[in-house]
């Protein structure tokens, strides 16, 4: 099943500058490991030594957080939207 997943700008050139990423996925899981397949390195931006999504980076899917939803176990829908969002550090 087809999910769009939005990549953030600081990792495009990891997606040959491409926003929108076409990726078939029944979890968040899947995504990354289908998008690591994709774009080498890009998983190691987007989850830690663990395998846990980083603190700085939050994943949504239509706009919830994954953190309220079942983390990378949420299971996704034909068309669900993923949005890659890097935490922007302020001072």
């Amino acid at each position: 099943m087809p999910v769009n997943v939005r990549i953030p700008t600081p990792l495009r050139k990891l997606t040959n500058e491409q926003e929108l990423v076409q990726i078939e996925a029944k979890t968040i899981s899947e995504v990354i490991t289908e998008l690591q397949g994709r774009f080498p390195g890009i998983q190691e931006r987007l989850v830690d030594e663990k395998g846990e999504v980083r603190r700085f980076v939050n994943v949504y899917v239509n706009e919830e957080d994954i953190r309220f939803l079942q983390n990378q176990a949420t299971t996704l829908k034909d068309g669900d939207e993923i949005s890659i969002i890097p935490a922007i550090a302020g001072g």
